[in-house]
């Protein structure tokens, strides 16, 4: 299944800036959660982090890693079924919010139930499946585009787009995050 991406997120990506891009090649989930780990270090309070993948691409994968580096409590596994944890940090440093927004159809307006805004100024924002959804929470953001094989394969293998968007991203160096 292709993640859904639509004209409207295109158009936002547009008018609000690309800053910076890098691509990567990942070769095996652990090199997925060990990519989070080092995006970790570039994160600070209030920014919004989407990931657009195919199911199974490694969104949740890459979300662990950015957990352990931010340092925070409790294991991070798919919020699918709850929509929404929060990770308080272990370390004195902002808490980890995982959205899965695969099953909210509707844009911003069902995504405000969740409070987002609220937590985003404190707050490490995740969504998996924000594309439409949450880019009018900040004209700043990060966005994760894993691709991956789809059909009947073992491939680990995922070729990772990193985008950042705004004045926020313009001076960091995506390349950072590479191995």
């Amino acid at each position: 299944m292709e993640a859904p991406h639509s004209p409207a997120a295109e158009s936002t990506a547009r008018t609000a800036g690309t800053a910076s891009t890098a691509r990567l090649a990942v070769e095996s989930p652990e090199q997925m959660q060990e990519l989070g780990r080092r995006l970790a270090k570039l994160l600070r309070p209030g920014d919004l982090v989407m990931l657009t993948g195919e199911l199974g691409a490694g969104k949740t994968t890459l979300t662990r890693g950015l957990g352990e580096g931010l340092g925070v409590r409790g294991a991070v596994t798919s919020p699918t079924f709850v929509i929404a944890r929060v990770h308080p940090s272990l370390t004195g440093g902002p808490a980890l919010v995982h959205v899965d927004a695969y099953r909210l159809g509707g844009g911003l307006d069902e995504m405000e139930d969740l409070d987002l805004d609220v937590s985003l100024p404190e707050s490490v924002v995740v969504v998996e499946w924000g594309d439409g959804k949450v880019e009018d929470l900040s004209d700043d953001r990060l966005h994760v585009l894993i691709h991956r094989v789809v059909g009947d394969t073992d491939d680990d293998r995922r070729e990772v787009t990193l985008t950042g968007f705004g004045a926020r991203w313009s001076a960091v160096d995506l390349t950072a995050a590479e191995a």
